[in-house]
């Protein structure tokens, strides 16, 4: 645990656990992208270099979450999220389908899909993606804090960073629609620590975990840049 003028503690535990030790009611935002199933489909074949597990790198990076523990994740996140507070989650369509009718079971309202436009295509071979969603749900009522942004956000993809890292400036806009300042923003999936980047230099507190230590290196890295 780190202490500075706000709040920010990083954990190396398994995100459902780790959110089962936070209070009920202790977070104002949750922006996170878990490592869902079907990123294991693109690491098999290799259609993401960053993904692809091969001799001349023994780092895989991060361990997949299974579909099959969702329900207990929007349980806990549910729980621990403040009333009237936000909740943005980065996937695919495949897990969207999924994902969005358990978090309505457990509470969440959902608003609707926000696209990330890329600006460039990716890998593949069936009309190449250039988008990812981004999933906004609702825990009671909470206005955006400008009501001018589309829901299509264009940001550039980040080349040569940590797998599926989410550009900070992309971030900061989902922050600042939903939260105040020293207000905490949690993600219990923060990989290349995008989201805590960008609560720090928008002066919210933050707290994270991540269980693979190439997180952890990585993101002290980018804090030691700064």
């Amino acid at each position: 645990m780190q202490h500075s003028e706000n709040l920010m503690i990083l954990e190396r535990l398994d995100a459902v656990e780790w959110l089962k030790t936070l209070p009920a009611g202790s977070v104002d935002l949750f922006v996170t992208a878990p490592p869902y199933e079907s990123l294991e489909k693109h690491r098999k074949i290799g259609t993401t270099t960053r993904l692809k597990v091969s001799k001349g790198s023994s780092n895989q990076w991060f361990d997949i979450f299974p579909n099959s523990r969702f329900n207990e994740l929007l349980i806990e996140m549910y729980r621990v999220l403040k009333p009237n507070r936000h909740l943005y989650i980065f996937c695919d369509q495949e897990t969207m389908f999924y994902l969005k009718p358990i978090a309505e079971k457990v509470g969440f309202k959902f608003w609707k899909p926000i696209i990330w436009n890329k600006m460039a295509i990716g890998m593949g071979y069936h009309y190449r993606a250039k988008y990812e969603f981004i999933l906004f749900f609702e825990k009671g009522k909470r206005k955006l804090n400008n009501l001018g942004i589309s829901d299509i956000l264009e940001s550039k993809r980040v080349v040569k960073g940590y797998p599926t890292e989410k550009p900070v400036n992309l971030i900061k806009i989902l922050i600042e629609q939903s939260s105040l300042p020293n207000e905490l923003v949690c993600d219990p999936f923060f990989g290349s620590g995008s989201t805590l980047l960008a609560a720090s230099e928008l002066g919210r507190s933050y707290a994270g975990t991540d269980t693979s230590p190439s997180a952890h290196e990585y993101f002290q890295k980018r804090l030691d840049k700064k």
